[in-house]
């Protein structure tokens, strides 16, 4: 009797006080607080084997409507872009879907045969991307352009992956939040097996 008893005790307990779960990311969403900034570093960079990709820096999505931030890297990917070019490293560029060179912003515009790709947020995916880079010996690759979730980070990441070297200059990469350029940041130095082929550096801190 006494053994029913306190099962049924028990029972009623678990109804009543049912274990407690843990929350998930987005009951916490508040409560979480952003790592310390990464700590940026010279990037070397041999010019005979680094290409400078320059990514969807075009006027459907780099505007002030959309995207301001976008406008206000230009300054320093432009400054960068003149000095990869007069260091003789190749530079490439891609496209968004829908649109064509003439789409992409005057101060960064491509100048003579410089390759382009058009695809997603993965510009490797469904390109000739890999093998023209290969193609001229390149083992490094300088990332930036827009937009840092989608373009930079997936196309730095796959990049990172087919055995490629990443240079990733911050103030040369946009979106249309901080919270993603953030995050970005954060998760090219911390993603598992990338994270130790990714340097983030800014733009004129990369070495020549």
């Amino acid at each position: 009797m006494r053994q029913t008893i306190s099962l049924c005790l028990l029972a009623l307990l678990a109804i009543l006080c049912p274990p407690a779960t843990a929350g998930t990311i987005v009951d916490e969403w508040a409560s979480v607080q952003p790592p310390p900034p990464p700590v940026l570093k010279p990037a070397a960079v041999d010019v005979k084997t680094t290409a400078l990709l320059i990514l969807d820096i075009v006027r459907q999505g780099c505007n002030a409507e959309r995207r301001p931030r976008c406008l206000d890297s230009l300054p320093a990917v432009h400054a960068l872009l003149a000095r990869a070019r007069t260091a003789g490293v190749m530079v490439g560029y891609s496209l968004v879907r829908g649109a064509t060179a003439a789409d992409i912003l005057p101060p960064v515009a491509p100048v003579g045969g410089e390759p382009m790709v058009t695809s997603g947020t993965d510009k490797f995916l469904g390109t000739d991307l890999e093998a023209t880079l290969k193609a001229k010996g390149i083992k490094t690759v300088i990332i930036l352009g827009a937009v840092a979730q989608g373009a930079v980070l997936t196309t730095a990441t796959e990049a990172a992956l087919r055995g490629f070297e990443v240079v990733v200059p911050v103030d040369g990469v946009s979106s249309d939040s901080v919270y993603a350029e953030q995050f970005t940041a954060w998760n090219l130095l911390n993603a598992p097996v990338i994270a130790g082929h990714v340097a983030v550096t800014r733009s004129d801190m990369i070495q020549f």
